[in-house]
C-alpha cells in the first residue's frame, strides 16, 4: 500500500520512483537557487522548509510534523507526546565543532519528525550545517551505504561509528552540484518504516 499522495499513485514501488526524481529535481533547485544559504542552519526551521520544498508536490503533509509513531526494525522513532519538546531540545544543542553537529544529526535522526522523506531533507539539513559552521560537507560518493545506514541504526547507543564515516567522507568543495546531490541519492534511506500506532496531534 502506498501512503496517500497527490499524484494518485496506488503502487509504494511505482510512488518511490516518482518520489525519488521528483524531490531530486526540487533538490537540485534548492541548491541552485540559493535557497539553502537563506535558512538557519541547525534549526528545525530550516529542515521543515527543506521538506516542504522537496516534498510539496507530492505529500499534503510536506513539511509538517507526523500525526503518526514510526519505527524502523525494532527501533522506535521519537513518540508523538514528546516530539515536539525534543524538537526543541535539538535547536538549542550546540553546533560549533564536527562532534556536536554529527550528535545534532543523530539526534534529529531519533526525532524523525517527517511522516516520510527524514533521510534525504536531514542530510540535505546537516550538510547545512557543516557547511555554515566548519565550510565542509559531506561527500556522499565516498560514504558506504550500507556502513551508513547499520552506523545510523546504531547511533542512538553509540555514535563513533557514524562520527568516523563521516569525518572520513569531508570536503572542503562546498559549492560542487554534484557532491550536494549525491546526499539525495534515494539508496541511502531508511525504508520499511512501520506505523504501530496512529494518534492524531
Amino acid at each position: 500500500m502506498a501512503l496517500e499522495n497527490k499524484l494518485g499513485l496506488t503502487s509504494s514501488a511505482e510512488l518511490a520512483r516518482e518520489e525519488e526524481r521528483i524531490s531530486k529535481k526540487k533538490a537540485l533547485e534548492l541548491f541552485e537557487n540559493g535557497i539553502l544559504d537563506t535558512l538557519e542552519a541547525g534549526k528545525f526551521s530550516a529542515l521543515k522548509a527543506i521538506h516542504k520544498y522537496l516534498f510539496e508536490d507530492i505529500y499534503d503533509f510536506a513539511g509538517e510534523l507526523r500525526t503518526v509513531n514510526i519505527s524502523k526494525g525494532s527501533f522506535r522513532f521519537a513518540p508523538l507526546m514528546y516530539l515536539e519538546a525534543a524538537l526543541e531540545n535539538i535547536d538549542k544543542m550546540p553546533q560549533s565543532t564536527f562532534d556536536e553537529i554529527v550528535e545534532k544529526y543523530v539526534e534529529m535522526n531519533i526525532a524523525h519528525p517527517f511522516r516520510e522523506g527524514n533521510g534525504r531533507s536531514t542530510r540535505i539539513w546537516l550538510d547545512q550545517i557543516f557547511k555554515r559552521e566548519l565550510k565542509k560537507v559531506v561527500d556522499w560518493s565516498k560514504v558506504d551505504k550500507d556502513d551508513y545506514l547499520l552506523a545510523m541504526e546504531r547511533s542512538p547507543i553509540k555514535d563513533i561509528e557514524i562520527k568516523h564515516i563521516l569525518s572520513a567522507a569531508l570536503t572542503d568543495d562546498v559549492n560542487s552540484r554534484e557532491v550536494y546531490m549525491k546526499g539525495i541519492d534515494n539508496s541511502y534511506y531508511y525504508e520499511g518504516y512501520t506505523t504501530f500506532k496512529t494518534e492524531e496531534l
